[in-house]
């Protein structure tokens, strides 16, 4: 398991981009028959990657963690990129297409992840978990089946589909808000205008982005943006003070995930894209 530590926005100006991408962009968390863990200190929020391409692999603990089971303070949220899989938790299986969400609760302590049709089409697992103070169910929403919001405007290149999986009003957790955006064709901005959400950290995993194609995300504070060059499957990390939008070469899709201070999808401090810099 990779460590992420906090950071405050004085240090975005001094850093450089091997700095910026070393403390902000996660790479290589999907490797075939592995399991790729960083640990962010942001929320103490730990990302990973699961691509069962020739067998089923375990959630494993880490000694970072200090548990004796993954799950056992924390939740979970998952969302498979890739082909149909499946998820074994505590003996209950449970299938999962592409863009399907499984909300893993504290204190399961088995699971297990396979795909359906092996190295032909590999299951992508990302999952985002935090800490819990308390168990909620185990819950399956199927692709589509969330709460669905149409955002945005072709005028303004930013129409979008957001898929609201894990959030107050859906399935229930302690603090994860989780879901899937998906922007239309001829549309290239997510989350435009900008915006910061001091009460908590976001992280964003960009995927459907073709091999030749970038997505320019910006972060940083509003007043002081910088920017990183991110590919298919590479996720960031937006600390609380930091704002998180981006515009593509290409159409794409991004899992967003919040964890902190409260589960308010709206709770947001907007910019005016006239006063960024």
């Amino acid at each position: 398991m990779e460590q992420r530590y906090a950071t405050s926005p004085e240090h975005v100006p001094g850093m450089d981009t091997a700095e910026l991408r070393s403390r902000y962009l996660v790479q290589d968390l999907f490797r075939d028959d592995a399991v790729g863990a960083v640990y962010t200190h942001q929320d103490r929020v730990v990302l990973l990657g699961v691509s069962p391409t020739s067998k089923p692999l375990d959630l494993p603990t880490f000694p970072e963690i200090r548990s004796e089971y993954f799950l056992e303070h924390r939740e979970a949220g998952v969302i498979n990129v890739g082909g149909t899989g499946t998820i074994t938790a505590d003996g209950t299986t449970y299938t999962l297409t592409k863009g399907s969400c499984l909300y893993l609760g504290r204190g399961v302590k088995d699971v297990s992840f396979a795909s359906d049709e092996g190295a032909e089409a590999p299951a992508a697992f990302y999952v985002m978990s935090a800490p819990a103070h308390t168990a909620y169910p185990t819950t399956l929403v199927e692709a589509g089946h969330g709460n669905v919001r149409e955002l945005g405007d072709a005028l303004t290149s930013n129409r979008r589909t957001l898929n609201q999986y894990i959030h107050e009003n859906g399935v229930q957790s302690c603090q994860i808000v989780m879901g899937v955006t998906t922007l239309h064709p001829g549309s290239m901005w997510n989350t435009m205008p900008a915006h910061t959400h001091d009460r908590r950290m976001e992280a964003y995993l960009y995927f459907d982005l073709p091999e030749d194609a970038r997505v320019i995300h910006l972060m940083g504070e509003p007043t002081e943006t910088r920017h990183l060059v991110v590919g298919n499957r590479e996720a960031t990390i937006a600390p609380s003070w930091s704002v998180h939008s981006g515009v593509g070469t290409a159409s794409y899709s991004f899992v967003w995930g919040m964890a902190g201070e409260n589960q308010s999808f709206d709770d947001m401090d907007g910019f005016a894209v006239t006063d960024m810099r």
